[in-house]
């Protein structure tokens, strides 16, 4: 018995309505897909201009606010603002390579030491105080001045007192010439716990100032005498980089500190003055380029990538044991 099948009905015309609507769909779809391809093509340029203004900026360290360029004269500005420590933003290696940065560049017409700081370590400080000096040698010509904000005590001073000159506010706090060491006792609060000290050293004086055990007037001599002689070479550098400018007191060593206008009746400062003043009217180059080097490349350019933003914005709208310090 033989199947039979009935012919596939031809496909129905579409109507000029369905033809239209087709049509309309298509063009719909069309014109999306080319929105969304110029919307791509928008989002990749503008990522690309993103990443070669931070490429720009981090593959030129000594352009825009840190190298001039120009072939302008400037004045180079390195700050030392908190405390002077391994590590820190005031560390010596971070001031001393913006110094260097500073003396090597061909258009610095002088350097000023911005400084903002209490003090800290007198090594770190000293090894700035040394590359001062070193750098007056090598480049005579570059004068290198001192600007004292709130505060230049301390460590800090140790460094203002090798540049040619200090210039403070009326209101700043100078001086602070001393050193301190600090730490605590619990020797008769672990008497009245009924704890007991137990400690074993090889050499009789290496656990000097545990602070778990009773003072050692031995150790507590010896100690004095190494803060002392960290104060006396504290003492003899200020009166180096000062020269016949002190006016000696016979407290003027003893760590206390002195407003701007006292410390430039002592000879602890020189005049009135900040950046500005320094910049125009004593080193002549109005320009002011920061060599103070930032801590890390991402640092670096971030800030730069935020001043160059910000710029476009704008012009579019118009440890806990004892440890010495200088104090």
């Amino acid at each position: 018995m033989s199947e039979t099948h009935e012919p596939t009905p031809p496909p129905a015309t579409p109507t000029p309505w369905e033809r239209e609507t087709l049509e309309k769909v298509l063009m719909a779809s069309i014109a999306e897909q080319r929105r969304a391809r110029l919307w791509g093509i928008f989002f990749k340029s503008l990522l690309m201009v993103y990443l070669a203004v931070i490429l720009w900026l981090g593959a030129q360290p000594l352009m825009d606010l840190r190298g001039g360029g120009d072939g302008k004269g400037h004045t180079a500005v390195v700050d030392v603002v908190g405390t002077i420590a391994p590590g820190q933003p005031a560390s010596a290696d971070t001031i001393i390579q913006g110094l260097r940065a500073a003396a090597e560049d061909a258009n610095t017409q002088g350097i000023v030491l911005r400084m903002n700081t209490p003090g800290g370590s007198p090594v770190q400080s000293a090894y700035v105080y040394d590359e001062i000096r070193r750098l007056k040698r090598l480049k005579p010509g570059i004068p290198i001045y001192a600007v004292v904000a709130d505060m230049c005590a301390s460590g800090g001073y140790y460094i203002a007192s090798a540049a040619d000159k200090i210039f403070v506010n009326n209101a700043s706090v100078v001086g602070s010439i001393g050193v301190i060491m600090g730490g605590f006792g619990f020797v008769d609060a672990m008497g009245r716990l009924g704890v007991e000290r137990r400690v074993m050293t090889a050499g009789a004086h290496k656990a000097i100032l545990d602070p778990f055990s009773p003072v050692d007037e031995i150790a507590k001599t010896h100690m004095q005498s190494v803060l002392d002689t960290v104060h006396r070479q504290f003492i003899d550098a200020v009166k180096q980089g000062r020269g016949d400018r002190l006016k000696e007191t016979p407290d003027m060593f003893s760590g206390l500190v002195w407003t701007g206008a006292d410390g430039i009746k002592l000879g602890l400062a020189d005049e009135v003055g900040d950046l500005r003043h320094v910049a125009e009217d004593v080193i002549g180059a109005k320009k002011t380029v920061n060599f103070t080097p930032d801590q890390n490349f991402l640092d670096r350019i971030g800030h730069r990538f935020g001043t160059a933003v910000g710029s476009f914005l704008w012009n579019a709208l118009d440890s806990a044991a004892p440890q010495a310090r200088l104090q």
